[in-house]
């Protein structure tokens, strides 16, 4: 290929056809899937830029946050690509598979959830902060462009389809968020927070780096789909030495280490609790939920990239091509993002004839659903067993968010173990997983929320100064008690609704490894262990509720001046409702997360 080929390759990568515009890109182009990014882009700049002149001082960036996150989710447009199933879910969701970017990124219902996802979040969370009043009118503009510029780093993260832009990703995701672990100046747990964070960051970072390198000096390539391709190609022709293998697993497992810092897993976690007790509740909250989103968005990528071959899509411009080369009414009415029938060229490795690439990759998806599985076990074990001696409500909020990382860990394994055999079953797993992510938003969201307001009120974050609270704020120990409920998975709350689907993944994985004769005991282990945790946080979760509704209010507690007749409460109130009323009507939850699962592998 010479330099005006791949010049040209690259303009149509990005316009979507030769002769297009850069404005407005055509649908099937790279800069139209990455619009609502660009969006975040346009803010964080704008955000930057406002305090350049003097009047600039009187703008509320407040509104300018909001406003770039609403016009984000807009146009990633969720209700639009995958709400197609909510009338019929014989309907197929109405993007395929597209690697945008040259294949640095990929474009599919699952990266269109996910970072929906992210921006609804991020628009709940600027009005949180609003309200919380941290940051100030000051901080505003320094807070809301770290807070945006690490939700676009884990956008990066739910899209990415080359290792390189793993690492980059989670840098993007990782470096605002040490500087919003000190967001507190002045106060040293602030500070001892923000560089904990940020020194086990960076050597995250180096082991993860490392193991890319070996990965992609090995197979010479660093692109996930073609990382399976040749893996499955060298393992049917039996053309890996044993030295080959162990960098391979060594690679992997170092891989593992920057994956699992940013989800906090066991034995990884030791930043987490010292983090949220020093941080803002508020940027708790962000942890908490959006960078585990994004983590086990990235697990979902990473785990099914090196192990499946990713299904048919298209290219950038493939589509706009067709219809202009067809020019019929009929191609001209054919929605741009359902094509089946033109796939996009993808890199081919001889594969011997009598095995599949699917069959030829069986021992990489046994040894990372293995993997995730041991890890989901004692992140789950480990962060519940240690949450119940805990005093300090965000410390405890913490080893809760450790646990809930272990238990979302759970379908992926299950999703990687029946990949080779059960297609549509392992949707269904990730499907259960992107369910949990939905509940646990509110439910998160509304504790730390609890804990801010009542900080703002109270001037303290410990456990024993909510004695008797319910006697001052009856409706705010209605809320937290819910979420506490919810996230313990009792029913009829949505905490239920995300363990059930995750328990009813592991046993379907389980069911279809035993019937196709492979051992699913790991599947069946984790589900004993997952039920098992799950009466075990009951002892800390109603601890919380019991202190706050038994216990005696203390005689030295002045009063307090938050109401639940407020703007909090009343916001408090909203977040609270998905958590009690989701039960009611979730099949809407249920068609749109398959929907988001439905191009990962058919």
């Amino acid at each position: 290929m010479n330099l005006h080929d791949l010049v040209s390759e690259l303009i149509i990568d990005t316009k979507g056809a030769a002769g297009a515009l850069f404005a407005p890109a055509t649908a099937d182009s790279s800069l139209r899937a990455f619009l609502p990014e660009l969006i975040i882009c346009a803010t964080v700049l704008l955000l930057l830029a406002v305090r350049l002149p003097k009047w600039g001082r009187y703008i509320d960036t407040f509104w300018i946050a909001l406003a770039g996150s609403a016009a984000a989710l807009y146009y990633a447009a969720p209700w639009l690509h995958l709400g197609s199933m909510l009338a019929d879910a014989s309907q197929p969701a109405t993007v395929t598979r597209m690697e945008i970017f040259t294949g640095m990124l990929v474009y599919d219902t699952f990266s269109v959830y996910v970072r929906s996802l992210l921006f609804a979040f991020a628009i709940l969370f600027v009005i949180f902060t609003r309200l919380s009043g941290i940051p100030d009118r000051e901080d505003g503009q320094d807070v809301y462009s770290l807070v945006l510029g690490a939700t676009l780093g884990m956008c990066l993260m739910a899209s990415a389809n080359h290792l390189l832009t793993v690492f980059l990703a989670v840098e993007m995701a990782s470096v605002p968020s040490y500087v919003l672990a000190g967001l507190l100046k002045g106060r040293r747990v602030a500070s001892e927070a923000a560089l904990k964070y940020s020194v086990y960051g960076a050597g995250a970072a180096g082991v993860m780096l490392y193991g890319i390198s070996l990965i992609a000096g090995l197979l010479n390539t660093a692109h996930l789909p073609t990382i399976a391709a040749t893996l499955a190609g060298r393992i049917a022709a039996d053309n890996l030495s044993g030295s080959e293998l162990m960098v391979l697993a060594m690679g992997g497992l170092f891989i593992s280490v920057g994956l699992a810092f940013k989800l906090s897993a066991v034995p990884f976690h030791f930043w987490c609790p010292d983090v949220f007790e020093g941080a803002t509740a508020e940027v708790d909250a962000f942890l908490s939920i959006a960078s585990k989103a994004a983590a086990l968005a990235l697990l979902v990528r990473v785990a099914l990239g090196v192990s499946t071959l990713p299904p048919e899509g298209f290219a950038p411009g493939q589509r706009t091509a067709a219809i202009q080369a067809k020019a019929g009414a009929a191609a001209q009415s054919a929605a741009l993002f359902n094509v089946a029938d033109e796939p996009a060229a993808k890199p081919v490795t001889a594969v011997a004839a009598a095995q599949t690439p699917t069959e030829a990759l069986a021992p990489v998806r046994t040894f990372t659903a293995k993997l995730i599985a041991f890890f989901a076990i004692i992140t789950c074990t480990f962060g519940n067993l240690a949450a119940y001696g805990q005093n300090n409500l965000k410390r405890l909020l913490a080893y809760s968010t450790i646990a809930h990382a272990g238990y979302m860990m759970m379908p992926v394994a299950a999703a990687v173990a029946m990949a080779g055999i059960n297609k549509a079953g392992a949707e269904q797993a990730i499907a259960a997983l992107a369910i949990y992510m939905a509940v646990y938003l509110f439910m998160n969201l509304a504790a730390f929320a609890v804990v801010a307001f009542l900080r703002n009120a109270m001037r303290s974050e410990d456990l024993a100064d909510y004695a008797g609270l319910v006697r001052r704020s009856p409706l705010t120990v209605v809320c937290f008690a819910a979420t506490l409920f919810g996230l313990i998975g009792l029913p009829p709350l949505s905490g239920f609704i995300g363990k059930f689907a995750i328990f009813a993944a592991l046993v379907d994985g389980w069911q279809s490894l035993e019937a196709a004769g492979i051992s699913g005991r790991f599947l069946l282990i984790l589900l004993i262990v997952g039920g098992i945790n799950t009466a075990v946080c009951l002892f800390y979760y109603l601890r919380v509720a019991k202190v706050m509704t038994i216990d005696e209010e203390p005689r030295d507690r002045p009063p307090h001046s938050f109401s639940d007749v407020s703007l909090g409460g009343a916001y408090l109130w909203l977040i609270t409702l998905p958590t009690a009323l989701l039960i009611v009507s979730w099949d809407w939850l249920s068609a749109v997360t398959l929907a988001a699962a439905r191009n990962l592998l058919s």
